[in-house]
């Protein structure tokens, strides 16, 4: 199981910087405890300790791989740790100064973590794991302490690995959860709107169409009876009126009692279609997202889409030709969006777009954002430009409130 914090909202650049400082971190410290005596170095080195001691290293040093490829970390150092344990017995080339210590290093233990969290053939993960816990345990030359440390140096990182991993489907059967009891709640919410919607129509029609005809057939009445013309022709009229009044009522009824379609407005898959069209019109726009964008609830997404949409708008409108940044990271607990826009060329004119519009854009997303209890900040930027940055709750538990 492929944990959504681990793997998700870590951009590639992170997760590799991580790894690779996990690795470094894991060499110095072997090599550390391996020169000061707590592991396999013997007490007057030779050319072999010194050898062994560098193939230690690089062994650590794959670790950097163990997102990826966590059998193959557990085979090399699992290799590494079966190459001094042979050297030292039954080959008796290689003399420790302390022959109680485990000789495995302690890089092992996030090793041995790895497949458990990043694989889902559990099989291949026990499989290893056990073979690596045999060669680190040696049980072969019984010792207690031995044993003992080696297992619990192994055992560590997949009981870790099957912790997180019991949280994490816990967590997402609860986000589950409360993602279905939203949507059972926006159910029950249009629901209660097309019922009030139907009343509102029913009410309507009884008692404005009552009226509206007692009216018509008066005309109509008034026209036949009227001893002079122009009263006839404005009896007439006024009965054209009512008829045609009767229509648009008619009509009016029956939008009001048909179902409403909802909130169109396109989620988080439509910013790329967003940012493309603002590249097609001419201005040049450029989207970076970091996450999984099925962490955002839909009503998150529609209003990130509606920011987004706003601002290149607003780009359009008040800085043509400015070159525009759409940065989107998507967390368990929070969204991020920043879209930031450079100076306009000098040489634009301003004059055709600026003055259109209400000039309430900004005010209008600030209380949207608010809604969904977000913040948003938008201001100059240094270099002349225009940023506007919000953060967004990924999840809502309310339905999205109606206007």
């Amino acid at each position: 199981m492929k944990p959504v914090s681990d793997e998700h909202c870590l951009s590639r650049h992170q997760r590799t910087a991580i790894d690779v400082g996990l690795a470094v971190f894991f060499v110095v410290l072997d090599t550390t405890t391996t020169l000061a005596g707590a592991s396999w170095w013997p007490a007057h080195p030779g050319p072999l300790a010194w050898v062994l001691l560098g193939v230690q290293a690089a062994a650590c040093l794959s670790l950097v791989a163990w997102r990826r490829a966590p059998l193959l970390v557990i085979a090399v150092l699992a290799a590494f740790t079966l190459t001094v344990t042979l050297l030292i017995w039954p080959a008796g080339v290689l003399i420790p100064a302390h022959p109680g210590n485990v000789w495995a290093p302690y890089a092992t233990t996030l090793a041995a973590y790895g497949p458990f969290f990043f694989r889902r053939d559990r099989r291949a993960a026990f499989l290893a794991v056990a073979l690596l816990a045999l060669i680190v345990a040696r049980p072969w030359q019984p010792s207690l302490t031995v044993i003992t440390s080696g297992l619990l140096r192994i055992l560590v990182g997949p009981l870790l690995a099957l912790y997180f991993g019991a949280r994490h489907a816990l967590l997402q059967s609860l986000r589950e959860r409360a993602e279905r009891a939203e949507r059972e709640q926006n159910l029950l919410a249009e629901q209660a709107r097309a019922e009030e919607r139907a009343r509102l129509a029913g009410e309507m029609h009884d008692v404005v169409t009552h009226r509206v005809s007692l009216m018509v057939l008066q005309a109509g009445a008034l026209r036949m009876t009227a001893p002079d013309g122009k009263t006839r022709q404005a009896a007439e009229d006024l009965r054209v009126t009512g008829c045609q009044a009767l229509d648009e009522l008619r009509d009016l009824v029956g939008i009001l009692r048909a179902h409403p379609d909802g909130d169109e407005t396109p989620s988080t898959p439509g910013l790329a279609a967003l940012v493309a069209e603002s590249v097609k019109v001419g201005t040049p726009a450029e989207l970076t997202e970091e996450g999984d964008p099925a962490l955002a609830s839909p009503l998150v997404g529609r209003t990130t889409y509606r920011i987004v949409r706003e601002a290149l708008t607003n780009v359009r409108k008040h800085a043509p030709g400015a070159r525009v940044t759409v940065q989107v990271s998507y967390g368990d607990a929070q969204v991020r969006l920043t879209v930031r826009n450079t100076a306009p060329p000098s040489a634009v004119n301003l004059s055709g777009l600026a003055g259109t519009g209400s000039g309430l854009g900004i005010a209008h997303l600030r209380q949207r954002v608010e809604l969904v209890h977000g913040t948003l900040r938008a201001g100059p930027a240094p270099d002349g430009g225009f940023c506007l940055e919000a953060t967004l709750p990924s999840y809502v538990p309310t339905a999205e409130p109606v206007g």
